[in-house]
């Protein structure tokens, strides 16, 4: 078996957005006096292989619906449509790393009780249900409230959750900015895919409401996002120093350019990426802040 098919369908690019709301959850951990790093390990290694899942699932289950075309296709390439991974092949892949993740799942099941259980299903099954499924969130509009819910709030919540043992309100709040800057990464991607997907006939928000609104969701995201980690000084009145984090706006601005002066294609990849190392450069300058 060639191992390089399914690290290309693995999407690497989009790891950082499973790893860095755990970063964040371990910081708030760690403020809190209850931060635990096994726990905390196995959350990041948790959440890359849920990501790992549901970014095949995505491949195989596109490939089914067929809504990816290698010819016109203007994103990363598609292992099972490229024919470099047969669709059963593809299918067994996103259920191996499921489990993988639910096996790194069960020492925090014993060290955190039933919540992590709930977590741990819904994300996959809401993985899966991104694409697959007779109502296919992502094809109906749903992607980005998927998205935020579960790159922001879940992920933050989960991983300080599994460490101290409980949660409260600010956690969640600081869930908030990287579940929308991960929301931002898909309304790129939605942006750059909007002419395929209208043939294809998924309803992401840009081809429903339009270009123009699909860039407007990603000026709002990035900028609120950024905005939060002085929501949260002014909730807590500590941790002045987290509010640095806000200035990734700043690089921000020439993707927003590109964004506005190009029309949806290949070029927004770069946008993509980069707006995928501003999440991570984020959480690192929101974490350290935080701590400090």
């Amino acid at each position: 078996m060639k191992l390089r098919p399914y690290l290309l369908a693995s999407r690497p690019k989009t790891l950082p957005a499973a790893v860095a709301p755990v970063i964040i959850g371990t910081a708030l951990a760690f403020a809190d006096g209850g931060g635990h790093w096994p726990s905390a390990l196995l959350a990041a290694f948790g959440a890359i292989m849920i990501q790992i899942g549901t970014n095949y699932a995505n491949d195989y289950y596109d490939y089914i619906k067929g809504s990816d075309d290698q010819q016109t296709r203007l994103g990363p390439l598609r292992a099972t449509a490229a024919g470099l991974v047969p669709p059963r092949a593809m299918r067994t892949a996103f259920i191996v790393a499921y489990a993988i993740a639910a096996l790194a799942g069960i020492y925090l099941l014993a060290r955190a009780g039933w919540p992590v259980l709930i977590i741990g299903a819904l994300s996959i099954l809401f993985g899966i249900l991104y694409t697959g499924g007779p109502f296919p969130l992502g094809y109906n509009g749903l992607g980005d409230i998927f998205v935020f819910i579960f790159f922001g709030l879940v992920a933050v919540g989960g991983a300080y959750y599994v460490q101290v043992l409980q949660i409260n309100a600010v956690v969640l709040m600081a869930g908030i900015a990287p579940g929308l800057m991960s929301t931002a990464i898909l309304a790129v991607n939605n942006l750059r895919d909007i002419d395929n997907d209208k043939i294809s006939g998924k309803r992401t928000l840009p081809v429903v409401l339009g270009a123009s609104a699909g860039r407007l969701e990603y000026v709002l995201l990035m900028t609120i996002a950024c905005c939060m980690p002085i929501i949260l000084v002014l909730m807590t009145g500590e941790h002045l120093f987290c509010i640095a984090a806000g200035v990734v706006i700043f690089p921000a601005i020439p993707l927003i350019c590109i964004l506005y002066r190009e029309k949806p294609g290949a070029v927004y990849n770069q946008v993509l990426a980069r707006t995928g190392q501003l999440l991570v450069l984020f959480s690192l300058l929101f974490s350290v802040g935080w701590l400090v």
